[in-house]
């Protein structure tokens, strides 16, 4: 028995004690072995403390020991003294400063726009495309294969001189990426014959993140179906990343080499999955790219499909007249958005005004719209003008009563349409108003909010049953300042030579000395970039006693000397016979004498000019885009502005000194090539009335016969003494009657001839 128990016990609590013995003498043979690692000796200890006779000696593992070699290196060790060298200051480094805050901060803009046209479609297709799009977009550019050699005015095109589709393709992405790649962060492709809803479209790139490398579009299967992925059907248009195309770039050689197609989009399609495997899509990140496959020769107008109207591109479009009419489709779609937009903004400021301390004076009339303008002092108060559908009581010439023409008389009929819409609309249907007539008006500027007006009108109010009676209702309306556009302009520089071309004739001699004088100091002792020609304009007599009586010789003396004085300055001068001085006659001549891209400022010899004002004539003047008409400020006449006082040495800009002559066009800055091209459109008038180069200035030729900007401003760098001009009636009418009226403005104030005018009737009444 008592074996028994012992063995049982043996069986249970054996394999226990085995256990524990075992793991006694394996955790003995595993110090032993660690001990060995871990003292090492001879060769294995060398392997363990690195580079004992090199560079790292002394470092060694936080556990090993070092040896004697080691210790005997650290009791030899002795400090040295280095002697201290001044550090020679440097010449600081030219700091780097970028031109813009953007490009400083690697700001880039949202979306560049190409779009792919042709030789035969860009008069029609891109132009209408130019037209509908390109006053949404910041950049929009038309790639094409062949160079034409006249372009559609405000076209930016890029032509790469070969009809090959492929090849253009692969031409049109390597200019984006050289050019435009570190500026945008989207890229729309487009062909021609595509209608875009440009709001939709930079309505989704502000929505989608840059940092995707995004292939969006219409997807298509590729022809044959044999290639897995989809691409991106050109005729919708499609977006590509920056991150995208930045990935792209190292293989676009090798795709133009080894990829075969017989599209351009389908290449496109091939290139960007086959090195970047990204497929196009029509839907990311829950924004879909919406588009509309438009039937041959439909009206969009009957169209009731929910796909055209929430489409972002519609094709194919077959002419520009299409085209238009998809533009005004979307476009009322999207003014009737606004509207709506508007009532629900009005409700929304309602009311939340109701819970306001002040209740719903807390919100404005109109709602929404800016308070008017509160004036601080009697001199800030703006003035009401009172008009009837007839006349106004408050006229541009001071003159107590006027007749309503032109757009004054337009504002006051619309103003009183819009009026009476309203009171309809306010009455429907219990009554119906029919105006008859305007009894007192009233209207007023104000710069806060826009033209107010206050109308007192008489109407006919008409109920259900037809019975009318007349009464007075006065109503309140605004016409609000509108949102202000930034309008793209082309880039220009301060750094432009201008040349100045100052015509003389025999009465203009006398101030030739002080213009001289001042120019002197102003341009030639600053080294200005500008260059001074004198026109001398001589009459056929005068020109045949050149020789012996030079009414200019005084003139050229002059030159003569201030060249001897500044060396580095060279005054050239033209001399031209003829009866009638014309200043597109004039510029004739001057022109075929100097380069396309020369920068003109045709002033007259009484003009001040300086620094500033050149540089205003560089900036307001933009080749192929604008021309600038300053208006200077001139003198009243002495006798007049300061009767019975001691003349100023210097004249300030002030009201009572002078004014802005708005009737005078004699200063005009524009290059030499839009004169030449609006001057090649006069030809055919021309030859059928050549009197028109007299009897047209240079102002009314970039109004009539260019499409240029014509940029009309107050200039006052531009300063001009009292002058009576002579006006000559050959010139037309209109020319004629504006010299007059200029001269009899100039001579002073209203208040100051009305002084004049008293005194003398004071002396003859005595």
């Amino acid at each position: 028995m008592r074996l028994s128990a012992f063995v049982s016990l043996l069986h249970s609590v054996g394999p226990v004690v085995i256990g524990i013995s075992l793991g006694f003498t394996l955790s003995l043979l595993c110090v032993s072995w660690t001990d060995e690692a871990c003292y090492p000796h001879g060769e294995e200890g060398d392997a363990v403390v690195p580079g004992q006779d090199g560079p790292l000696r002394g470092a060694r593992k936080p556990s090993s020991v070092s040896n004697s070699n080691d210790m005997e290196s650290e009791e030899d060790f002795e400090p040295r003294i280095v002697p201290y060298k001044q550090v020679q200051p440097s010449s600081p480094k030219k700091v780097f400063r970028a031109k813009y805050i953007s490009t400083e901060l690697g700001i880039r803009e949202r979306l560049f726009v190409g779009v792919l046209t042709s030789k035969n479609t860009i008069n029609t297709l891109g132009v209408a495309v130019n037209r509908t799009i390109s006053h949404h977009l910041d950049n929009v550019i038309f790639f094409t294969g062949t160079r034409n050699r006249k372009v559609p005015h405000g076209m930016l095109v890029v032509s790469h001189g070969d009809e090959r589709l492929i090849w253009n393709m692969f031409q049109n992405i390597k200019y984006i990426l050289d050019h435009y790649i570190d500026e945008y962060d989207w890229f729309y492709f487009v062909q021609d014959d595509a209608y875009t809803e440009a709001d939709r479209l930079k309505s989704l790139v502000d929505h989608l993140s840059v940092a995707r490398e995004l292939y969006m579009g219409s997807p298509e299967e590729f022809i044959g179906g044999e290639m897995e992925g989809k691409y991106c059907y050109g005729g919708f248009g499609y977006i590509l990343s920056r991150t995208l195309l930045l990935r792209l770039q190292p293989f676009l050689e090798n795709c133009r080499n080894d990829i075969l197609s017989a599209r351009p989009d389908e290449w496109l399609g091939r290139c960007i999955i086959d090195h970047t495997n990204t497929n196009c899509v029509a839907e990311f990140e829950g924004l879909r790219y919406h588009r509309f496959e438009l039937g041959k020769n439909s009206d969009p107008s009957k169209e009731q499909s929910d796909q055209l109207t929430s489409a972002l591109t519609v094709h194919p479009v077959s002419d520009p007249e299409q085209m238009y009419r998809l533009h005004r489709f979307f476009t009322e779609i999207e003014l009737q958005k606004t509207y709506s937009e508007i009532v629900r903004l009005q409700a929304e400021i309602m009311n939340v005004s109701a819970d306001a301390f002040e209740g719903n004076w807390t919100s404005q009339w109109p709602v929404g719209v800016n308070p008017p303008f509160q004036p601080q002092s009697r001199f800030e108060v703006l003035k009401w003008e009172y008009f009837t559908e007839e006349e106004i009581y408050s006229c541009v010439d001071g003159a107590p009563k006027c007749q309503l023409r032109g757009i004054d008389r337009l504002d006051v009929a619309n103003v009183i349409e819009a009026a009476m819409g309203e009171l309809n609309r306010k009455y429907k249907p219990v009554l119906h108003l029919k105006k008859q007539q305007l009894i007192n008006g009233y209207r007023r500027f104000d710069p806060t909010r826009g033209m107010e007006y206050t109308l007192d009108l008489q109407v006919e109010a008409v109920n259900q049953k037809g019975h009318g009676r007349s009464i007075t209702k006065r109503v309140h309306l605004v016409r609000p300042l509108s949102k202000t556009e930034i309008i793209p302009m082309p880039y220009v520089t301060e750094a432009t030579r201008v040349h100045i071309i100052i015509p003389l004739t025999l009465q203009d001699r006398g101030y030739v000395d002080h213009f001289l004088e001042a120019f002197a100091s102003n341009a030639f002792e600053t080294s200005e970039n500008a260059i001074l020609t004198f026109l001398f304009i001589y009459d056929p007599v005068e020109a045949q006693q050149v020789n012996q009586n030079d009414i200019f010789a005084g003139v050229k003396n002059q030159i003569n000397a201030y060249e001897h004085k500044y060396p580095a300055v060279k005054i050239p001068w033209i001399s031209v016979k003829t009866e009638t001085p014309s200043q597109i006659k004039f510029m004739d001549i001057i022109s075929k004498k100097h380069p396309v891209d020369t920068l003109f400022f045709l002033a007259h010899a009484n003009t001040e000019v300086n620094s500033e004002f050149l540089n205003r004539c560089r900036m307001n003047s933009i080749n192929n885009w604008q021309v600038f008409f300053p208006i200077h400020f001139q003198d009243y006449k002495p006798e007049v502005a300061y009767h019975n006082q001691q003349l100023p040495v210097t004249t300030h800009l002030l009201k009572d000194a002078g004014h802005f002559d708005r009737l005078s066009f004699g200063e005009a800055c524009f290059y030499n090539s839009d004169y030449m091209a609006t001057r090649t459109r006069m030809v055919a008038d021309v030859q059928e009335n050549e009197e028109i180069l007299e009897t047209l200035d240079i102002y009314d030729m970039f109004v009539k016969y260019s499409d240029l900007h014509v940029f009309r401003a107050v200039e006052p760098a531009l300063h001009q003494k009292y002058v009576y001009r002579d006006c000559n009636p050959r010139l037309s009418e209109d020319i004629y009657h504006r010299c007059i009226q200029g001269n009899l403005e100039g001579l002073g104030s209203r208040s100051q001839l009305a002084m004049l005018l008293f005194e003398q009737e004071q002396g003859n009444s005595t």
